[in-house]
This record gives structure tokens, C-alpha cells and sequence, in this order.
């Protein structure tokens, strides 16, 4: 069992039948009453998102989560394919569940597929990825990295704010967690 108020973004557990993945969680206080839990939540298996408020004293089954090296192959009519890197076992995850984490991924890339039971339920990303720069504004003449920046496309689709120095073509290294640029790769 684990109480609301210890609940991180990334925790998965169980409230009544539905699997839900924390997004974000923050404490919140209002002038008058109790401290309550907002928690901007995914249900595991439709893939929506939804926000939601608890006590900090709720409590909740925690469900245990793990992991199978694989590697991503492609995605096709609303699917993702994987296949796992030791028995070659191939697992489908419904694009929706997985769309976000597919910004940071290359095909042919290694991830983790998190199972709870048998029932395949996401991705896991490594903390940072190597990827191009396939569309910027043009870098300009003296720019400095305490500029406020231009957005990048990167190779996948991901839209990242970076310096003004960076050009088309530059491998980037980029932070999975918050999806901001971290330096060049």
C-alpha cells in the first residue's frame, strides 16, 4: 500500500480496476480546509489523461512494474512494434499508450518494456537521447547561450527550445524526462 501523498510522477498503481501512471502530483493547500493531492493522472490502458484530487492519507495498491530489454522496430496502423533484445518475441502497445515516449525514439532503438502481469502496459526511456536536427531558424551572427532561443524539429517530430547557435544537421542531446535540451550531443 502507498498513501497519495507519496505517490511521484512515473508511479503506477491501482484505484479500484484502473492502472493509473502518475504525470505530475503537487500538494496543495487552500486558505481554508485540508492539504489535498493534485495529480494529473494516465490510465495505463486507454491511454487518457485526467486530472484528479485526493487526501494525503488515501491509500492505494501499489503495482509492481517490470521491465524486458527490447528494441523498437515501427509503428503501423495505430500500433508500435517492439521486439524483446533476448528471445525475440515480438510485443504490440497501442500508439496511444505510447505516443509521447515515440518523440524521443528511433526506430531500431533499445528501451524497456514495462509489463504489469502478463499485460503489456509502456515504455521506459533511458534519462537522455542522441538526436538530429532536421528543421531551426538559421543561427545568427553572434549569438550567445544566454539567448532565449528558437525552436528545433528534431528528427522524430520533437519540438525542443534550443540556443540560437544550433544549426540543421547537429546531434543534440536531450533530457527524456523534461524533454528540454541538454547539450550538443
Amino acid at each position: 500500500m502507498v498513501a497519495a501523498h507519496e505517490l511521484k510522477a512515473g508511479m503506477t498503481f491501482l484505484n479500484g480496476d484502473k492502472l493509473l501512471r502518475v504525470v505530475e502530483a503537487s500538494h496543495h493547500k487552500p486558505g481554508k480546509g485540508n492539504t489535498i493531492m493534485r495529480m494529473k493522472l494516465r490510465d495505463v490502458r486507454t491511454g487518457s489523461v485526467f486530472d484528479d484530487t485526493y487526501r494525503p492519507e488515501d491509500k492505494f495498491d501499489q503495482a509492481v512494474i517490470e521491465t524486458v530489454n527490447a528494441q523498437y522496430l515501427y509503428n503501423q496502423d495505430g500500433t508500435a512494434f517492439f521486439m524483446n533484445n533476448e528471445t525475440y518475441e515480438q510485443y504490440e502497445i497501442p500508439l496511444a499508450n505510447v505516443e509521447h515516449e515515440l518523440l524521443f525514439v528511433l526506430e531500431n532503438t533499445d528501451v524497456k518494456i514495462q509489463f504489469y502481469g502478463t499485460e503489456v502496459i509502456g515504455i521506459q526511456l533511458p534519462t537522455t537521447v542522441e538526436l538530429t536536427v532536421k528543421d531551426t531558424q538559421p543561427s545568427l551572427k553572434g549569438a550567445t547561450v544566454t539567448g532565449s532561443g528558437k525552436p528545433a524539429t528534431m528528427e522524430t517530430g520533437l519540438v525542443v527550445n534550443v540556443p540560437d547557435f544550433i544549426e540543421v544537421g547537429q546531434k543534440l542531446v536531450i533530457n527524456t524526462e523534461t524533454g528540454e535540451y541538454s547539450k550538443r550531443a
